[in-house]
């Protein structure tokens, strides 16, 4: 408990994660509200939903993925991570406790994303297709928490890889913004590769455009695919640990 109160502490001391929760709340719910106060929807057309709301929480994802490789990454820079370390011997226990005391807040931030964007886009521009009826429609607001969680533990696992503030940054937001929108329109394999990439598993979790033809007919359904997000970053993070463990703080 002394670990996690101390890396709890080292989190909630310094600025720059507060400001990354409030940017990737703000960001997704304001730019919702701007497009349910703009969208010209009909009741009963197709495609609408509870998913229309969740359309714009991949942003909240990016910011949560600097938040994340931010608190590891600033550790190596400034140095602090040498005294965490002589502190506690074992490593391992060390980083799981930056782990989870990351991805808890992490997580919050997933329940304000999803319900806020929902209860602000339903406040605007309210329409049957709106209310949260089914399972579907539950794991598409509530789901944003499990996949805002596993989000921080991707990002702090490139964090321990990589060390560098700017390059950890860069890469996460590369891959998660381009990188696999790009891998899409590779001729004949494109679409096959997509499916294992750990973003577009997320997005299969949450339902988003499950209406497009091409994404009914997939390898898993939505849990598998959650549970194999899981395992990225799981298989990551055990990646940045083993290499924080070798390698000089």
């Amino acid at each position: 408990m002394s670990v996690l109160n101390a890396e709890r502490i080292k989190l909630l001391s310094t600025r720059s994660p507060w400001w990354c929760a409030l940017l990737a709340i703000a960001l997704p719910v304001g730019l919702t509200a701007l497009i349910a106060s703009q969208a010209q929807i009909q009741p009963g057309d197709a495609g609408n939903g509870v998913y229309i709301t969740q359309m714009l929480s991949s942003l909240g994802r990016a910011v949560v993925l600097v938040m994340a490789a931010l608190s590891i990454t600033s550790e190596y820079r400034f140095g602090t991570i040498r005294s965490t370390f002589q502190v506690v011997p074992h490593r391992a226990t060390a980083l799981l406790a930056k782990t989870a005391v990351t991805a808890i807040p992490a997580m919050l931030i997933g329940a304000a994303v999803g319900f806020g964007s929902w209860a602000v886009f339903q406040a605007i521009n309210s329409f049957p297709e709106l209310a949260l009826d089914t399972a579907q429609d539950w794991r598409a607001v509530a789901g944003q928490v499990l996949v805002f969680g596993i989000t921080a533990v991707l990002a702090l696992g490139v964090g321990m890889l990589i060390r560098q503030t700017a390059g950890a940054v860069a890469v996460l937001l590369v891959y998660a913004l381009l990188v696999e929108g790009l891998i899409g329109l590779i001729p004949k394999i494109g679409d096959d590769i997509q499916h294992w990439l750990p973003f577009f598993a997320a997005d299969r979790f949450l339902g988003l455009q499950d209406d497009i033809p091409q994404l009914r007919d997939l390898p898993l359904g939505p849990w598998g695919y959650l549970a194999y997000f899981a395992a990225v970053a799981a298989a990551v993070l055990a990646a940045g640990i083993l290499s924080a463990q070798r390698r000089d703080a």
